[in-house]
This record gives C-alpha cells, structure tokens and sequence, in this order.
C-alpha cells in the first residue's frame, strides 16, 4: 500500500490548495452534471410527449427517490468523513472497517426500501399525491424507479463516495458517468412512439438497466484494486465497535434527517401545486429539474472538498483547512451569480426548452426566477454543513436539518402558498434559505475557532 499512502499524502498534503480542490471536486460536479443531464433527459423527452400526466408522474416520485440520499448520506458521508481523518491519522486499518461497514449497511437499508415500496406500493402514491388521472402512470415509474431500482441506484451512490474518501474522485465519477450516458441513449427509444413508446415506464425501465451498468462498474473497479485501495467489502472488515457506529452515524444521520424532512417538504409542496392543477405541477417538475443543476454545483463542492478538510483537520494543518475554506467560498459563490444571471435573463427560453406549452412556460419561468434567489444563502449553508461534517461534528448538521425544513422551509411553504397563492411557494425556499445563511455564518464562526483550537493540541 505505499505508493498509495504516497499518492494520498500528495493529494491531500502538499499539492496546491486550488489544484487539490478542483482535483478531489471537478469529477464530482461533472459527474453530478451528467447525472442532471440524465435526469433532464427524462423530463425532456416525456416532456416530447406533450401530455403534462406523463410529466406529473416523474415530478411525484421525486420525494420518494429522496431517500436514496437518505440512505447515501447515511452510510456514504458517514463512513467517508470517518475514512478521511482515519487516512490524516494514518490508520489504515480503520479506514478498511468504515468502509466495509459503510457498504454493507448500505446495501441492507437499500433492500429494505426496495421491499417496502413493492409491498406498499398503492399508500406510497397516495402519499405522493397521486390523482385519479396519474396515478396508473406514476405506479410504473416508481416501480422501476424506487421498487426494483433502489439496490444499484443507492450503491452507485455510497460507492462514489467512499471512493472519493481515498481520493479516487476520477475512478467514482467514471461510474457514474458511464450510467448516465447510458440512460440517456436509451431514454428516447423506451421512451417515444418511434421505439418502445412506454412514456413515464419507460425512463423509470432506462434508469434501472443504467443503474446496474454502473453498479457492475464498481464491482469490477474493486476487483481490479485489490490490494491497491483501502476501500474494503470484506465482511470480515464489517465492524459493529462503538467507535465506528458512532463515528458514521454522528455524521450521517444529519443527512438522513435532512432527506426525511426533504421528502415531507417535496411531497407537501406536490400536494398544495396540485391544488392549482396538473399543468402547475408539470411546471414545478421542470424547475426542479432545472435548478438541479446548481445545487449540484453546491453539493459537489462542499461534499467533495470533505475529504482534504477532514484529513487537514485530523492532521491539524489548521493552515491548509482556512486556506481551503477561503478557496471552496469564493469558487462557489462566483459560480452561482452567474447561473443566477443566467436564470433571470434566459428563464422562458430554459423551461420552453422542456415543453412548448405557453401555460407551463409562464408559470415556470416566475417559479425558476424565485427558486434561484435562494441559491447563494442556500451556498453558505451547504459549505458550513459540508465543514462540520468533514470534522466529524454531526451535531451542527443535524441541526442546520431542522432548522431549514422544520423549523423554516416548511412553514413558510404553508404560509407563503396560503398568503401569495402558486407564486408563493416558489420563493418560500429563498425565505427559509436566507435565515439559514445568517445562522451559518455564526456556526462557521464556531468551527473555524475550534479547527485552531484541534491543531494546537499535542
């Protein structure tokens, strides 16, 4: 394992604190853009049907193909924030625990969800918000999706992001990567009249065969690295010692109450849009999957400079850890004012790109404009998240998770909807989002105080 330990010490030590951020990041936003691409793809080319009930259907099992980050979140960022400061500390031994531990846990909520939604099938849509009219075609698009599609679409997940822990950010984004392509050349023939013409069924059934064409990836990556990577799915690596529960779920179960409260928030936000009708919340579905794109920016940063500040932290080079933190501001924010600009002069154009229906682009362009408003507070928040998680601090995450959904998102989605009608919802999030920044900023505060006070000690 030396030349690794060489290359990681490299990587996470001495390497230019820019070069290594665009190095660990640049992979994961591409492959995060890919992965929105694929995910547009679907709403496009459903949307090439130009019927809104095909669209609807992707729009509502939104909430529930949550819960894989959920899951994700869980185990993926639990037990890689737990792999970095074990790589920073050196021991190597425990870095192979969490994340065989991480896997296999993985791999048995992924299961249990697949189980569930099959069995529970008709109370899901119902939850969802199905109508009468879209229920039959939301039930086959969460069948491929969520009831036979959650085993390889969460492992995709889980392994990008242990991988990303050693610092193999290129090896994770080349599987995912590789899904996506794959789902958007199989996209139009399942999906339009020319191919197998199955509508909402058939992106769910392209999904699903992409998922395990990526999952087959990992599998064979692993295999060819053996010996050279100190991810471990051997089950005699898998640990239940306190010291590694605790470690991931301290970190991870911020992720699975965030989810938990995304799916409410989703789902409350699907019903009180469908109150105004299918061609609402056919408009929503294309925003949402429009302003994907950002907060895929967002995440891919903050998530992906984890792995340098959680090594830096446990190696105290408190240094590295400002310098960082700096870098990953000003790299993001930059970033969102532009795609802010871009949204507020290219709005029509964006989401008539989707559908060429004059009702849904109407109403979706007000809705783009105020869901991007919220996008450089919703930067701040994602970063302090990504900082306390990065140092093992699942307390500040948890936290930041109640106060954005319980605590502001969701009340202000009751308030906002109820005071200013449709357009109301759209700028409830920039609402919750501004608030949560203001808190972050003090957090961020906090942390940087206890990163100097961490490197001081013997």
């Amino acid at each position: 394992m030396k030349t690794n330990s060489i290359s990681k010490e490299e990587l996470f030590e001495r390497m230019p604190v820019s070069k290594a951020i665009f190095t660990l990041t640049i992979p994961m936003i591409i492959s995060s853009i890919v992965s929105i691409v694929y995910n547009l793809s679907d709403t496009f080319f459903v949307g090439k049907l130009n019927n809104p009930i095909e669209n609807a259907a992707v729009t509502l099992v939104a909430p529930a193909m949550t819960l894989f980050y959920a899951i994700t979140n869980l185990f993926g960022v639990g037990s890689s924030s737990l792999m970095s400061r074990m790589l920073g500390e050196k021991k190597y031994e425990k870095v192979k625990q969490a994340s065989a531990t991480g896997i296999y846990f993985g791999l048995l909520f992924s299961i249990l969800l697949s189980v569930l939604t099959l069995t529970l099938n008709t109370q899901i849509l119902n939850i969802l918000g199905t109508e009468s009219e879209t229920f039959n075609v939301t039930k086959q698009y969460l069948f491929w999706t969520v009831g036979v599609g959650a085993v390889p679409g969460i492992m995709n997940i889980l392994f990008s992001f242990i991988l990303r822990a050693e610092g193999r950010a290129m090896h994770a984004s080349i599987g995912a990567i590789s899904g996506c392509l794959l789902n958007i050349i199989l996209d139009p023939f399942f999906i339009l009249p020319f191919g197998l013409n199955l509508g909402a069924a058939g992106a769910g059934l392209a999904t699903f065969i992409s998922n395990c064409f990526a999952l087959g990836y990992f599998i064979i990556l692993l295999i060819c690295l053996k010996g050279k990577t100190y991810v471990s799915v051997n089950p005699r690596n898998f640990s239940l010692k306190p010291e590694i529960i605790k470690n991931i779920f301290a970190v991870g179960f911020p992720g699975v109450v965030q989810n938990n409260l995304n799916v409410i928030s989703m789902t409350l936000f699907n019903n009180l849009a469908a109150g105004f009708g299918t061609i609402a919340v056919a408009s929503i579905g294309i925003v949402n999957k429009l302003n994907q794109l950002p907060i895929q920016i967002i995440f891919g940063f903050s998530q992906g400079v984890m792995p340098l500040i959680g090594y830096n932290y446990a190696a105290k080079n408190n240094e590295r850890v400002q310098q960082t933190i700096r870098k990953i501001f000003q790299i993001t924010l930059s970033s969102l004012l532009v795609i802010l600009f871009i949204y507020f002069a290219g709005s029509r154009i964006l989401v008539g790109f989707f559908m060429n229906n004059e009702q849904i682009i109407e109403i979706g362009s007000k809705f783009l404009k105020g869901c991007g408003l919220a996008l450089p507070f919703m930067c701040v928040d994602f970063v302090v998240v990504g900082i306390s998680q990065s140092f093992g601090l699942g307390r500040y995450a948890f936290i930041f998770s109640i106060l954005r959904k319980a605590v502001f998102e969701i009340p202000f989605i009751l308030l906002f909807s109820k005071v200013f009608g449709l357009f109301g919802l759209a700028y409830s999030t920039c609402a919750a989002e501004c608030l949560m920044c203001i808190i972050a900023l003090f957090v961020l505060k906090k942390l940087n105080y206890k990163c100097l006070q961490h490197s001081q000690q013997e």
